[in-house]
């Protein structure tokens, strides 16, 4: 997946997690962001990379997002594997 694509659904995960009441202050308290935060930062894909993260913990999540978005369930993780610290560590 290319970078640009990837970012595109990194926001599209921060707008759904922005809409959404419960888990919205979940997501801030996790990452100690505020809202302020999130739309500075935005456009940084070590931060979009973040978002991603976030919505991986949980696959209910993962599922909500992606059924509401119309994607595969495992885009997300196709997203964050091309942004900033997102590659897979092989160890042996």
């Amino acid at each position: 997946m290319q970078q640009d694509y990837a970012e595109t659904i990194a926001l599209q995960a921060l707008a759904w997690l922005a809409g959404n009441d419960a888990l919205l202050p979940v997501f801030l308290g996790a990452t100690g962001a505020s809202e302020t935060d999130l739309r500075a930062r935005a456009a940084e894909p070590e931060f979009l990379g973040a978002v991603l993260d976030f919505l991986m913990m949980d696959d209910a999540w993962v599922v909500a997002f992606c059924d509401q978005k119309g994607l595969k369930y495992e885009t997300p993780m196709m997203a964050r594997a091309s942004l900033p610290g997102g590659r897979q560590v092989s160890w042996t």
